[in-house]
Formats: C-alpha cells, sequence, structure tokens
C-alpha cells in the first residue's frame, strides 16, 4: 500500500464516501472501481443502482418517463447511497447539476470531478450506444454544449483530476495522490487555532 493509498483510506475512514462526478465517458466507474479495490472499499455506481431500483434501463427510464423523472430518482438514490458506510459512488453526469444532491454530496462526501477534454469525451462515448442525451443529435456538439453548462457547476468540487489519455492506472494513481493532500489539509486546518 502506498503512503497516498494509505492516507486516502484513513481520511474515509472519518465517514465520507468519496463521489466522482463528471461528463459522461470521463471514466467515474471504470477509476471508480479500481479506486475502490486499492482503498478496500465498496465501489457502487448510481446508475446502476437507479437501474436496480426502477427495474429499468436509464434508457428506458428516459424514454417511458422522461428526464426530470429520471433525476427525481436519481436524486433519491442518491440521498440513500450517501447515508451508507464510506465507499466509492460513481454518479451520472447530471448528479451534481441537482442542487439538493450537491448540498447532500458537500456534507456527506468528498467530491472528486473527473475533468477532460471535449476531444477525449467524444472519442470515448463514440463507442457506446447507451447514452441517451446523445441521441438527440450530433454527439461532439451536444457533448460541447453540456460541458458549457456543467463545467462551472462541476467547478464546486472538492477536488479536480485532469484525466488523460493515459492507462488507467496512472489516474488512479493520481486520485489517490489528491485524496491524500485533501486529508492533509483538512488535518492541517483542523489543528490549526481560531
Amino acid at each position: 500500500m502506498t503512503k497516498e493509498t494509505s492516507q486516502a483510506r484513513d481520511r474515509t475512514a472519518s465517514g465520507q464516501t468519496i463521489v466522482l462526478i463528471g461528463m459522461m465517458g470521463v471514466g467515474k466507474s471504470s477509476v471508480g472501481r479500481r479506486l475502490a479495490a486499492r482503498l478496500g472499499l465498496p465501489f457502487l455506481d448510481a446508475d446502476a443502482e437507479i437501474e436496480k431500483a426502477a427495474n429499468a434501463t436509464i434508457e428506458e427510464i428516459f424514454t417511458t418517463h422522461g428526464e426530470a423523472f429520471f433525476r427525481e430518482g436519481e436524486r433519491r438514490v442518491i440521498a440513500r447511497l450517501l447515508s451508507d458506510p464510506p465507499h466509492v459512488l460513481a454518479t451520472g453526469g447530471g448528479a451534481f447539476l441537482d442542487p439538493e444532491t450537491r448540498a447532500t454530496i458537500r456534507t456527506q462526501g468528498i467530491s472528486i470531478w473527473l475533468k477532460a477534454t471535449l476531444d477525449l469525451l467524444a472519442a470515448r462515448v463514440s463507442r457506446r450506444t447507451d447514452r441517451p442525451l446523445l441521441k438527440k443529435g450530433e454527439p461532439h456538439d451536444i457533448l460541447a454544449k453540456l460541458m458549457t453548462e456543467r463545467y462551472p457547476i462541476y467547478g464546486q468540487a472538492d477536488l479536480t483530476i485532469e484525466v488523460q489519455e493515459e492507462p488507467i492506472e496512472i489516474t488512479v494513481d493520481r486520485v489517490a495522490a489528491a485524496l491524500a493532500d485533501y486529508q492533509k489539509t483538512i488535518l492541517q486546518s483542523k489543528k490549526t487555532p481560531t
């Protein structure tokens, strides 16, 4: 176990879940699974939990009930998951945009924005056909619009990690190191008299 991994594990021992946020295709689930394994924590994917609760796929929920219905279910599921013992949680791309969900994440988790360029995201999502928001037009243009809307809100996350075209383990290393640094900052602020 690396020093960074040990420190990040200590941080989650304080009772906070690590919440990965960011655009579709950035790698929240892939990074989350590996980070959880490294930290010895459970991994949960909010979209998978929503599908389980609804007994339907995300695409079916969007098609049958619409995005507003999906977002309400997403809000409830994430609130429930954040009340569980510490784990690593990958959220859907729009989850952090909801003010109530964002507030819950702030109080019960450590938010990490996995940030990527438009070109990287477009290349990654072009290989997938299960993205309801991308079925409304040209994926590159839709992603650009979503990035303009979402990046200022994602910027409110506790930590930001620039995702690049690199082996996933390197990204996980950078996330673990950022968590360790974040922990040091929190511990130092608690020791500093006010």
